[in-house]
């Protein structure tokens, strides 16, 4: 049997006959509709994921057959979270907090693509990607929850494989994502404020002795890069600009 394969990166459940599908799988004779439709029909779970999908095509009988690869576990996780992006500083900023039944619906979902031999050590996976994106598991820091996975605290939900949640369990989700936020706003307010303060005390001085103080008072690097830019050492930089000058001055000085 012949066949040939058409290889893509579609949004779930958005698959259309336009570039780089259509032109693709025209030339094989198949009927466009019904595999966009297929397409749509196997990543409609992954809706606002890009998911890598394989037409595979009998050129003799121009059946097909569509497989679908899923999302890598990170987004996944966000879309579990309701997030865009994992924290700019996991270890301190928490974004967002799941369910152990949204981690082991994860790791169902990576099953060929994981590392871990068993199922709970694809968990244990999974909430390892969690702890390096800011989202927490159960209330924890991943990195607990994963003790608390190794110490036997959710094999009952592991064994049965339970990745529902209930209207109330998805809503408890949302609720805390938006609180988590709400304090991310806050806090950085405050170090903004902070640090606009020492910046505006410290005028003048060395951007490196500014930026001293800034870590010195906790301020996040991230947000020290942002309001301490490089230019911001010209004026300590001044100074010893003219310096070559005086040099010249004296080499004119020995010439003569």
């Amino acid at each position: 049997m012949a066949t040939q394969t058409v290889e893509a990166l579609v949004e779930g459940g958005k698959a259309s006959a336009a570039p780089p599908l259509g032109p693709a799988l025209g030339p094989l004779g198949v009927n466009i509709g019904q595999v966009i439709a297929k397409i749509n029909e196997k990543t409609g779970a992954f809706k606002g994921m890009q998911v890598p999908i394989k037409v595979t095509v009998d050129t003799a009988t121009k059946t097909f057959d569509v497989s679908v690869g899923t999302p890598p576990a990170s987004a996944l996780i966000k879309k579990e979270a309701g997030v865009e992006k994992g924290s700019g500083n996991p270890k301190l900023e928490k974004i967002a907090n799941i369910k152990i039944e949204q981690i082991i619906k994860i790791a169902k979902m990576k099953e060929g693509s994981l590392m871990g031999k068993t199922m709970t050590d694809r968990v244990k996976e999974v909430l390892g990607t969690c702890f390096s994106m800011g989202i927490m598991v159960e209330g924890k820091a991943a990195r607990d929850t994963i003790r608390d996975v190794e110490a036997g605290m959710f094999a009952e939900e592991i064994k049965l494989g339970k990745t529902e949640l209930t209207a109330e369990e998805l809503k408890e989700v949302e609720t805390q994502r938006k609180q988590l936020e709400e304090e991310l706003k806050a806090k950085r307010a405050s170090f903004e404020a902070t640090a606009k303060s020492i910046i505006a005390a410290m005028v003048g001085k060395p951007r490196g002795t500014i930026k001293a103080k800034l870590i010195e008072s906790g301020i996040p690097t991230s947000l020290i890069e942002e309001l301490l830019p490089v230019e911001a050492a010209g004026a300590a930089a001044a100074p010893g600009a003219a310096a070559p000058k005086k040099e010249e001055g004296k080499k004119d000085e020995k010439k003569k």
